[in-house]
């Protein structure tokens, strides 16, 4: 059980800063999926087929993965602050720019665009409550951040929906006054973080002295026992970047990003075969990521508890697999809603775990790096997603090839997994030795 001193202060940061990169990532999150939404009049009205729309959906994550370790290591030399601000500020004009799309080209110019953009901002903010909490407190830490992609969607959705009920006005449909809109806080936010984001413990003058020697101390502790794995400095950066551990998280990682993107940017349309309103799908869209929020918080919790966290990571992926199945093989609307809440549960629920792995080999640059990597090419999963459901719906006329490819990237990041769990156990830290 913790002291008095170590409860106060966890309480202190937690509520300074967690409600705060919450409310960053649930822009975050509705900036890159609103498309879903957008694509109800949008493909039409500037000439996209289904396996163009996935294209272009995917085409954000080749441009985050492109940039996203460069982002990551300007944010650890010049500060949190002033990096994340720019991210959102820089991503909030692009996204409102994808109201004035006319065809393809350009939109899979302004979806790459939107990856460049906000590249860096999450393995940045991971990198950042690495920096603010011990190691038995990351995995909650990180499943309430991550927890604002579920409650984006589930609140973010009626509001898509809502705005997709507009009528034409000033010249703009109802898909570019969307873009517009839900792009202004990212804009407004990024001006606010440099106003209220701390760039390290050392500096929180909000915490009493006690506290923030408290804190400093004890993270310290474990950066060196971090460090004693993998150095500091450049040779940090080429250790982790070798590690071997780092490439199978990265692979564990795509497997959950290809189902998270592709409930994001698909989710909306599969819904929408069942002839509801856009208001109406946006409800029901809703409805998955609020179980996921109440699932993934009690599930981070209890990896914490119990400093498991292979099979709570192995578990939700097995899960999330045949919820994609499921939704793959059933034809009425209530047995895809079930399916879509089982998929929603499996995939939140393993990420906090999935993160807190990472967090217990890197520290430093090492750890800008290894976050960065595990996030850019895990990321490459949210272009395989929803690429191959808009290629398959293409080819075939139907989600269920396609969904069924999804659950199978899932089942591959469970044994993987395993594996993992397995040869760290055997073997010591994988070092470069070239």
């Amino acid at each position: 059980m913790p002291d008095e001193l170590e409860a106060r202060v966890m309480r202190r940061i937690s509520w300074r800063i967690l409600p705060f990169v919450m409310l960053l990532y649930f822009i975050s999150f509705l900036d890159r999926v609103n498309v879903g939404f957008a694509a109800f009049t949008m493909n039409k009205a500037i000439g996209l087929s289904p396996a163009a729309y996935g294209l272009g959906g995917g085409l954000f994550f080749i441009g985050y993965f492109l940039f996203e370790v460069p982002s990551n290591l300007i944010l650890y030399r010049i500060g949190v602050r002033v990096w994340i601000a720019r991210v959102m500020v820089t991503w909030g004009i692009v996204s409102a720019c994808s109201a004035f799309v006319t065809g393809a080209h350009s939109f899979y110019a302004l979806r790459f665009l939107l990856g460049v953009a906000e590249a860096g901002f999450f393995p940045g903010i991971i990198l950042y409550l690495s920096l603010w909490f011990p190691a038995r407190y990351r995995a909650i830490a990180a499943a309430a951040f991550m927890a604002a992609a579920p409650i984006s969607t589930a609140i973010g959705s009626p509001i898509s929906g809502a705005l997709m009920e507009l009528p034409r006005f000033a010249g703009l449909s109802n898909w570019q006054w969307l873009y517009l809109i839900e792009a202004v806080p990212a804009v407004v936010l990024g001006f606010v973080v440099l106003k209220v984001l701390t760039d390290n413990p050392e500096e929180a003058t909000w915490l009493a002295a006690e506290e923030r020697e408290w804190l400093v101390r004890r993270l310290k502790s474990e950066q060196t026992t971090a460090a004693s794995t993998h150095g500091g400095g450049l040779t940090s950066v080429w250790r982790t970047m070798c590690d071997l551990r780092v490439l199978a998280l990265s692979l564990i990682y795509l497997g959950t990003s290809a189902g998270l993107y592709t409930l994001g940017l698909w989710a909306p349309l599969i819904l929408r075969q069942f002839e509801s309103s856009s208001l109406e799908t946006g409800w029901i869209n809703a409805l998955p990521s609020v179980v996921a929020v109440l699932a993934m918080t009690l599930w981070a919790r209890h990896s914490d508890q119990t400093l498991e966290r292979t099979w709570h990571v192995v578990i939700p992926c097995a899960a999330a697999c045949l919820g994609f199945i499921w939704a793959g093989s059933t034809h009425t609307a209530i047995g895809v809603i079930c399916a879509l809440i089982v998929v929603n549960v499996g995939i939140s629920a393993a990420k906090a775990p999935l993160w807190a792995m990472a967090s217990t080999f890197m520290s430093g640059a090492g750890a800008a790096v290894g976050i960065a990597m595990i996030n850019s090419i895990g990321n490459l999963g949210g272009f395989i997603g929803p690429y191959m459901i808009g290629w398959i719906k293409g080819k075939t006329g139907s989600y269920t090839g396609g969904l069924y490819v999804v659950g199978a990237t899932l089942a591959l990041s469970a044994v993987l997994t395993l594996l993992l769990s397995r040869k760290t156990s055997e073997s010591s830290p994988v070092e470069c030795t070239s």
